[in-house]
């Protein structure tokens, strides 16, 4: 079992590019997901030079935090506060992956680029599709209280929005929310 402490923000303009390394087209999909408890997901990963790389992941609220009722639910995270949350990921076969992907009934793409960053393994995805043309960065931390030196090109932190977490964005994607919701989400990019 691996603990995931990560922050997350929404991205500004282009500024980002030079500090992205290859990209990998993702392709995931949510066999169970909901606001709390447990996140059931399946991920293909296309780089642009070696094989495809598939896996398993389990979502957990960290361990004392329980799974279900209003008492129990995971505490969002004040803004500057990492989330953290037991992760179990596992390789599978990409034949195994396709085949979930098609059982998915909530999809997410998105090209993910890989961030030449101090202070944590940074990534930054850049959704297609319903949710285009949203990018987020986010950062895995060592430890919640880690210090982060945040990029200028990070307009807002996002960390602990459910509505903005990748299962959420597969069941309700940026296309199908309210014009003036989306509209002011992305005027925070801009």
């Amino acid at each position: 079992m691996a603990l995931e402490i990560e922050r997350r923000f929404l991205v500004r303009g282009e500024l980002w590019r030079p500090y992205a390394l290859d990209g990998s087209v993702i392709r995931q999909g949510y066999l169970a997901s909901g606001n709390e408890g447990p996140t059931l997901r399946v991920r293909l990963a296309r780089p642009p030079a070696g094989p495809v790389a598939a896996f398993l992941t389990l979502k957990l609220p960290p361990a004392g935090e329980g799974l279900t009722g209003p008492e129990h639910r995971e505490p969002i995270p004040a803004a500057g506060v990492a989330l953290a949350r037991e992760e179990y990921e596992y390789a599978i076969p990409s034949s195994d992956a396709e085949a979930l992907l098609e059982r998915c009934p909530h999809r997410v793409g998105k090209i993910r680029y890989g961030l030449d960053l101090p202070g944590g393994d940074w990534v930054l995805d850049v959704f297609e599709g319903a949710n285009a043309p949203l990018v987020v960065a986010e950062v895995e931390l060592e430890r919640a209280d880690q210090p982060v030196a945040v990029p200028p090109w990070c307009a807002r932190e996002i960390t602990g929005r459910r509505e903005l977490s990748n299962a959420a964005l597969a069941r309700y994607p940026l296309a199908l929310w309210l014009e003036a919701d989306r509209q002011a989400l992305l005027a925070l990019t801009t």
